[in-house]
Order: C-alpha cells, then structure tokens, then sequence
C-alpha cells in the first residue's frame, strides 16, 4: 500500500506532451515559444539566483504568482528540458526541482537582461546589479558552481 501511496503522490504532476512543431525555424522564436512568458523566466531566476527547489519555495516569491500558473510553468519547463524534477528523498509528496544543464546555460541570458534593464528601466536589486557590472564573469560563476553543488547532493 505504501509504494502505491508514494507512486501516486510523486506523479501528481503529470508529464505533458509537448508539441515540437515551431511556427518558424528562428531560433529567437524557439526561445520565445519554450520562455516567451515572464513567469518562467522567473521560476529560472528563483532558481538560479534564490535557489528555490520546491513549490513552495516559487510561490514566496515577491511577484506572487498564482499556483496555477506555477503548476502550468513548471510543467512547460519539465516538458522542454529545463528543468527536472524527482520526488524529495525525506517526502516522496513533495518534487525537488533543478536546472537542467540546458535549463543553467541560461544564467548568461537572464544576466544580460538584467544589465539590460537596469540600463533602460528604474530596477531594483541595485547590489545584484553593481555586482553584476562589476564581476560578471564572477557572479556567473557563483551561479554555476551552486548549481553543481545542488546536482552533486541530488545525486548523492
């Protein structure tokens, strides 16, 4: 009864199949239609920057997005790659979620916007944003070497 239990909880968000067919062969289009929205461009960002794993953890998030539009997103990320999930160890209810290596090879975009941003637009995060214009290089790095770290303990 138990493994039934467990099977049953750690599958509750099933795995949608997603259409491979792009309107266009652009890539910028490919980009738009796995990221175009800034809801998943946020979940990337808590993960790689607030090192968010769980659902919970999204939805404390200051932009305040609704669970079903969590559940949407991370579905549509799981989906293209981006990010995986796996059952928690010490609560097989609960997914641990995890850049992909495609889902970090990111980080150098979401950098960009942010500096992006900041150039063009009165932002927040200033100190993110002086690091960043000062040490980009080094701030990718921080963001690389947490995301090997979370692979290795997941692994592990």
């Amino acid at each position: 009864m138990q493994n039934a239990s467990e099977n049953c909880y750690a599958s509750f968000v099933p795995k949608p199949k997603v259409k491979v067919e792009r309107r266009s062969g652009c890539p910028l289009n490919a980009s738009v239609e796995m990221l175009g929205d800034r809801w998943s461009l946020l979940v990337i960002r808590d993960m790689m920057v607030r090192g968010c794993r769980t659902f919970n953890e999204f939805l404390q998030s200051d932009e305040g997005i609704a669970t079903n539009v969590l559940t949407d997103r991370l579905r549509r990320l799981e989906a293209h790659g981006i990010i995986a999930s796996e059952p928690d160890p010490s609560d097989r209810r609960r997914l641990i979620y995890t850049l992909t290596p495609k889902g970090i090879d990111l980080a150098s975009v979401l950098t960009e916007m942010v500096l992006w941003a900041a150039r063009h637009e009165k932002t927040g995060n200033q100190a993110m944003v002086h690091a960043l214009q000062k040490n980009r290089e080094g701030v990718l790095a921080q963001i690389w070497e947490r995301w090997a770290a979370s692979v290795r303990t997941i692994a592990s």
